[in-house]
């Protein structure tokens, strides 16, 4: 079998504050093949986006660090990677990210062509009428309208759904091997969620790009997925295809994400809402972490934290419920 594109092992990232340390990532692990979608589901506080910035050598400064874990990507191992080395080899150029809110990747005073060209300029792949032609292309590529025209308009003249496809075509425009995607359609309204998925489905069917794709959406992850993880409290408690999960979720917590959601054709009174809540991320409890809201915890899992189980293939959850692989 080949080797997959992206291995992520053990990662581990911790953010050092003056109230004790936040383990944000507690050992993730997950692979990305070429052309697959990935889907990293949870709550808010799950982890999900600190594993993203992760990937990029990003965690906040000063307080985020990695500190332990491995990322490798085409055989390269990144962490411990020298800052520099990231900066040029790596951000935009290897993996690239689309924020979710696209105002906090564009800056106001430069023109959205200029901004789309700025990778290309700062890893050296174009320069000049070049740079500025490339930037049409991307944005044409990313079905902006009139794309030529529209380069010279500065962000506050688009709007939002078109603001989120400028930040695409700055995250493809080196042709990164991974892209992550941040909950970039949940500051959209459904009409324009349809569109920009298909645009991501399209983009990658293009490039051949890995997409690591990050929300909170059940539904739309269901839509794009092909396979989906489950994070809570920093660690990930669930993976499977994406009709696996949805069809035999086998982590209470996914079970509790899956029968809070509305079904058509399904008569219910009120939804069934998880008891609870996410936590402490300073104080996280012993054993599982969803012990305190898991309908079915023992003292077992009052007392260690499960181990991976494997289901089936690809099928695997940390649930002391699931101990002897049923």
């Amino acid at each position: 079998m080949n080797a997959p594109l992206l291995s992520v092992r053990d990662l581990k990232t911790h953010l050092f504050l003056r109230r004790g340390v936040v383990k944000a990532v507690d050992g993730v692990s997950f692979t990305l093949d070429a052309q697959e979608t990935l889907g990293l589901i949870g709550e808010s506080g799950s982890g999900k986006t600190m594993t993203g910035l992760s990937l990029l050598g990003l965690p906040p400064k000063p307080a985020g660090r990695i500190v332990g874990g491995s990322i490798v990507l085409e055989g390269r191992e990144l962490v411990g990677l020298d800052e520099d080395v990231l900066a040029e080899e790596i951000r935009g150029r290897r993996i690239a990210m689309i924020s979710q809110d696209p105002m906090t990747s564009l800056n106001p005073v430069f023109s959205v062509g200029e901004q789309v060209a700025a990778p290309l300029r700062a890893h050296d792949l174009a320069q000049g009428r070049e740079a500025a032609d490339l930037a049409i292309h991307e944005l044409g590529r990313v079905r902006v309208p009139s794309a030529r025209e529209r380069s010279g308009d500065y962000p506050h003249q688009f709007s939002g759904g078109m603001r989120q496809r400028v930040v695409a075509a700055m995250a493809i425009a080196c042709q990164p091997r991974v892209l992550i995607a941040d909950e970039p359609t949940s500051a959209l309204d459904v009409t324009i969620q349809v569109q920009f998925m298909d645009l991501l489905e399209a983009l990658q069917a293009e490039t051949g790009a890995a997409l690591l794709f990050i929300t909170h959406d059940l539904g739309v992850a269901a839509s794009l997925c092909h396979r989906i993880a489950v994070m809570y409290a920093g660690r990930i408690v669930e993976t499977a295809n994406a009709r696996t999960l949805y069809g035999s979720p086998a982590h209470p917590y996914t079970q509790g994400l899956l029968d809070s959601l509305p079904r058509l054709g399904r008569r219910r009174g009120r939804l069934t809402a998880i008891g609870g809540a996410p936590p402490d991320a300073l104080r996280l409890p012993a054993g599982c972490a969803f012990h305190p809201r898991c309908p079915h915890a023992t003292d077992r899992c009052r007392e260690a934290a499960p181990p991976e189980t494997r289901l089936d293939d690809g099928h695997i959850v940390r649930c002391w419920l699931h101990e002897d692989g049923s």
